[in-house]
């Protein structure tokens, strides 16, 4: 088995023109590998943490020279002639190296660029695809017990609102969510075809049909739910059906609507309690029947999670994402509170391919739906589409049909479709 002969890591851009890192691993066969790690814009207060390096004379504080460092001095050198395919343990040799709980000594970025390239290293050196490979390492972690079923259900986040928009609507992103039982490319199609009425919608009403952070549509409407009439509109225009080819959902990222432990929507002309948020979401569920709701509440406000998901996760996806930030001990809290019923994973939440690997054991024994996601600072990295599918994961976020570090993943499914028919 080929061995990790060197390591060097770079600073390069995200889709927002922030900092990040990519990291390069090269073995001692010739064969190498690159990964470059995403950054997000709403983030909860517990993820591991990226290290910038806070110099007002470069990229406003954001650059990520330390970590680069970190790569280059540390993290890199201490896995020098290791095998790329022992996954576990080269990640928790860098999870010792960093020695802190959140990965603040080495940075998160660090950590994980390292991480995902050894991932893309091992498939190399087993000389198999990276998403067979990461079914692999995902049966072993006990993420799946099954071998690869099929390309994981997209859902696009059409409309951007929130810290992903131009701060006209509340929430922070509304789904398009194709119907299950379409497969991968059938999904794509549509949905591009209902983004294109989407855009159709907003001029003939005058509105702004700029793209926000994730691709999709950042307009100025009046109320959270004109965004869900405007996705109904489209989505029959395109010639499909509501509740039959494409469902409604939302990520609310409640952090960013909690102030002064109320909760301030513009749907509504007074500031809402829990139970009162509560009641309008089951407002909205009567009229558009989600099937998705991210982000419901504020990530402190473990109440309302249960109570949400006691009235209406027999009816909808509960999703944690700011809640759980793909954390083991806030996901067994959660499952033992019954606080919702889905998971958001990002890997650079937690910062390790391992430890992402054991999150998602933990969803899956509970019974969860798992859903692979990005961030909405991107690179045109596609690991992210491999990891899902290779972890079978039950849908797949990467927001909408648009922008360049958005459409390589969907194009990277789109390819993995075809190489799994053709396995059959």
């Amino acid at each position: 088995m080929p061995r990790i002969s060197q390591v060097y890591a770079r600073e390069i851009l995200d889709s927002r023109a922030f900092p990040t890192v990519e990291t390069v691993i090269r073995l001692d066969n010739g064969q190498f590998s690159s990964a470059s790690v995403p950054t997000g814009a709403s983030t909860g207060k517990r993820e591991a943490k990226e290290l910038r390096d806070r110099d007002q004379k470069r990229y406003g504080g954001r650059g990520v020279l330390k970590a680069v460092s970190n790569v280059n001095e540390k993290l890199g050198p201490a896995i020098i002639g290791a095998d790329p395919t022992n996954q576990t343990e080269i990640d928790q040799k860098l999870i010792n190296l960093d020695g802190s709980q959140n990965k603040e000594n080495m940075g998160a970025n660090a950590i994980l660029s390292i991480s995902t390239a050894v991932t893309k290293a091992g498939a190399q050196a087993s000389q198999t695809s990276l998403f067979n490979w990461i079914n692999k390492l995902a049966q072993a972690a006990g993420a799946t017990s099954q071998n690869i079923a099929r390309v994981p259900t997209p859902t696009f986040n059409m409309i951007n609102g929130g810290l992903h928009g131009a701060g006209n609507l509340d929430f922070q992103e509304f789904h398009v969510i194709p119907a299950t039982s379409k497969s991968f490319s059938e999904s794509l199609r549509t949905a591009v075809e209902v983004y294109y009425q989407i855009k159709e919608a907003l001029i003939r009403r005058n509105a702004i049909h700029s793209v926000g952070d994730e691709g999709g549509f950042a307009p100025n409407l009046f109320t959270n739910t004109d965004a869900l009439e405007i996705d109904i509109e489209s989505i029959k225009n395109a010639g499909y059906l509501v509740g039959q080819d494409f469902f409604l959902g939302l990520d609310v990222a409640a952090n960013t609507i909690w102030k002064n432990n109320t909760y301030s929507i513009r749907d509504k002309s007074n500031t809402l309690n829990s139970s009162g948020l509560i009641s309008y979401y089951e407002e909205i569920n009567e009229e558009y029947k989600l099937t998705y709701l991210e982000d419901p509440f504020h990530e402190e406000d473990w109440d309302a999670w249960i109570n949400i998901t006691a009235k209406l996760g027999d009816k909808m996806m509960i999703i944690g994402d700011d809640l759980l930030v793909t954390n083991p001990s806030l996901v067994q809290k959660a499952i033992q509170e019954k606080a919702c019923n889905a998971i958001l994973v990002k890997p650079n939440q937690i910062g390790t391919i391992s430890e992402t690997l054991q999150v998602i054991k933990q969803a899956r024994n509970a019974g969860w739906k798992v859903i692979v996601s990005h961030r909405s600072g991107e690179t045109n990295d596609w690991f992210i589409a491999d990891f899902a599918v290779g972890v079978n994961a039950d849908y797949v976020k990467f927001g909408a049909p648009a922008r360049g570090e958005r459409v390589a993943k969907y194009n990277r499914l789109l390819s993995i479709e075809q190489e799994l028919i053709q396995q059959k």
